[in-house]
């Protein structure tokens, strides 16, 4: 009886082991498109009412696949961004630029939403900040 219970134990403890190989979520699939930036988050810092409110986030597609951002949506109309439109082929970089109506004096945060066919991270968030004077 004693040898019965300790080979089920040793079964189901390398079955567990077995389980626990399976797919990490944290390295995505490598097939298909996959974005990454070399920033999400543009702090202006201090700007001046009425200055330079562009900035440009660069991505590129780590995937074997091309990639696609079917939207690009800012949280509000004061952000306005446009992005590249076409297919980026995998190992080649897009941009998606914003502008800010820095006429708008005070402190900002917004959020631009990026949607994509890529499978690392389909949906997210890119963020704008900083203080008009």
């Amino acid at each position: 009886m004693k040898k019965l219970f300790l080979l089920s134990l040793f079964v189901s403890m390398a079955l567990t082991a077995v389980n626990a190989q399976g797919t990490n979520p944290q390295n995505p699939p490598k097939n298909g498109p996959q974005i990454s930036f070399n920033e999400i988050v543009h702090n202006y810092g201090t700007i001046q009412k009425g200055g330079d409110g562009n900035c440009e986030f660069v991505f590129t597609n780590n995937g074997n696949e091309p990639l696609i951002l079917s939207n690009v949506r800012a949280s509000c109309g004061c952000t306005v961004p446009t992005w590249t439109k076409e297919p980026i082929m995998p190992g080649k970089t897009g941009t998606i630029k914003v502008r800010y109506n820095t006429n708008n004096v005070g402190n900002f945060t917004k959020s631009i939403t990026v949607t994509s066919n890529a499978v690392n991270d389909p949906r997210l968030t890119l963020t704008i900040k900083g203080k008009v004077e």
